[in-house]
């Protein structure tokens, strides 16, 4: 036997043995995936009692504290170390489990809408509490997603042996766009290897680089002038109310001449006492969106310069305050198409008839397309070719801390606006419980591949630092001296708790929160479009 000949035989059946360890490999890690995916459905009881008390609370944010009390007393009964209070944010914590390995934190976000009260099941307005907040964005099924996967995880990690460690965090106050960036400022993420977040949809993806949409900055503006006499002596008074007035004109002036991709709105949040009393103080709320950071600063000097200009004009004084920020999102490669493969292999729920026949009445109550519920997932997202989407999330701030994706999973209805009650119709019905199944089983089997294939978790970070990073970094626009707004919501909440409480889903009762609000399902009431 020559050499040569040797060689290529001893060559062969390395290679042989490589191929044959590759396709162990994988043959284990698809093991591990299915039972990962049967832990997430012998849990779709918790995830639906979950899911219907958190949108029983109706919490806005800062403000999510039986919503926080209720998941933590769940995560440390499961054996998860819990930190209260982080970030200087009383609904913020984190929950821990595990050891050695890498550290994949998992999260969702927590807060309600205000005046979005709905009874869930009924497809037309219905307020549990009326003028009450409510889950008109579908935020009570995200926490719920992330325990139940990460429950799942937790248990096959223990049975196999497996190295590594969990991190489950709140999204607090997202509706302000106030959590994240705090979280990020204290330090949460600082030896994190990955973060896998969950946002709710209508479909079921997960995308990869600069995602359509904004980022921002959230200031309030307090005019100070001289109350007077508005009949008898005006002229010793200074209008802070008039000072408002004109950063809004200013405003609304200069919008004209910024880019098409830009948004930005304001709200007039204290405007004086009485008409005959010159307005001593006046606040209005702006909301500053753009595309990169850059650009997100130089709206927000713009608006600086208007407000200072508008003080000078009346001859009052401005205050500005930081209320919340949001840096624009980018998702990392390798982690979208490791996740959206794990979203496939789940696929869409099971519709039935009714629920199918549910959504249609929906979106006929609401004036959408009446296509029902989607039936295929949908396809993994790249950056956008053109990007007009004016929405934002602070997920962005994490996003360039470490190598992060959004989920998005199928517990609502397709056309439906959010920020909305309609957007709250499904969120404690059937079609958001098997969403939140799905979704979970996906976001287990990334967990999964991120413990088990150290490579993928190379790739992720050379994407981040080699692709993502390469040319801009993170960019913080909270300074030493900002603090979170965290009585922001208090007076609201406090009006409307003491009602919501009487209302409370009790899952030692009923078997859903429809049950105990006597809502039968599906309730196909047609209605003339809103």
């Amino acid at each position: 036997m020559t050499r040569d000949f040797r060689g290529r035989v001893l060559g062969g059946a390395v290679a042989a043995c490589v191929m044959l360890l590759g396709t162990a490999a994988i043959a284990e890690t698809a093991a591990l995936k299915a039972d990962v995916a049967r832990a997430v459905d012998a849990r779709a009881k918790l995830a639906q009692q979950m899911t219907d008390s958190i949108f029983s609370f109706g919490e806005i944010g800062f403000e999510e504290s039986e919503t926080s009390r209720y998941i933590t007393d769940i995560l440390e009964k499961n054996g998860f170390k819990v930190t209260r209070g982080v970030a200087g944010l009383p609904t913020g914590w984190t929950a821990t489990w595990g050891s050695g390995g890498p550290l994949i934190a998992i999260g969702s976000d927590i807060d309600g809408v205000p005046q979005a009260s709905q009874k869930p099941g009924v497809p037309y307005h219905d307020p549990i509490v009326a003028g009450a907040p409510g889950h008109g964005e579908g935020h009570n099924s995200g926490i719920p997603l992330v325990v139940v996967a990460a429950l799942a995880a937790r248990d096959v990690m223990q049975r196999e042996g497996i190295p590594g460690r969990l991190l489950i965090w709140p999204g607090v106050a997202e509706e302000l766009l106030s959590g994240k960036a705090w979280f990020v400022r204290a330090g949460v993420f600082k030896d994190v290897d990955a973060v896998l977040f969950a946002h709710v949809s209508s479909g079921f993806t997960t995308s990869w680089g600069e995602a359509a949409g904004t980022g921002m900055i959230s200031a309030s503006y307090t005019f100070d002038g001289k109350a007077a006499h508005s009949g008898v002596s005006p002229w010793f008074g200074r209008s802070a109310l008039d000072a408002v007035e004109l950063m809004n004109m200013g405003w609304n002036m200069r919008r004209e001449h910024l880019r098409l991709q830009q948004r930005s709105h304001y709200v007039i949040t204290n405007g004086g006492d009485q008409p005959n009393v010159v307005p001593p103080q006046a606040s209005v709320w702006y909301y500053f969106r753009e595309q990169t950071f850059d650009r997100i600063k130089e709206n927000f000097a713009i608006g600086n310069r208007i407000a200072d200009a508008a003080a000078a004009m009346t001859d009052t004084k401005v205050t500005r305050r930081i209320l919340g920020v949001a840096a624009p999102r980018h998702f990392n490669k390798p982690l979208a198409e490791a996740a959206w493969a794990n979203i496939a292999a789940v696929g869409m729920p099971s519709w039935s008839a009714d629920d199918q026949a549910f959504a249609k009445t929906v979106q006929h109550n609401l004036g959408a397309p009446e296509e029902g519920l989607k039936a295929e997932v949908d396809a993994l997202r790249p950056p956008p070719e053109e990007n007009y989407v004016g929405g934002s999330d602070d997920i962005g701030d994490i996003s360039w801390t470490v190598p992060t994706i959004t989920l998005t999973y199928p517990s609502n209805i397709p056309g439906i606006p959010a920020h909305h009650w309609g957007s709250a119709i499904a969120m404690a019905t059937p079609i958001a419980h098997k969403g939140v199944v799905n979704g979970a089983k996906a976001m287990a089997m990334t967990v999964v591949d991120l413990m088990t294939k150290p490579a993928l978790l190379a790739e992720a970070k050379t994407y981040f630092t080699d692709v993502q990073t390469k040319s801009q970094t993170y960019v913080s626009f909270l300074s030493a001296e900002d603090t979170p707004p965290i009585l922001l919501n208090r007076k609201r909440m406090d009006e409307f708790r003491p009602e919501l409480k009487k209302h409370y889903y009790n899952p030692a009762r009923y078997g859903s929160y429809m049950e105990q609000l006597g809502v039968r399902y599906p309730n196909t009431e047609r209605r003339k479009p809103e």
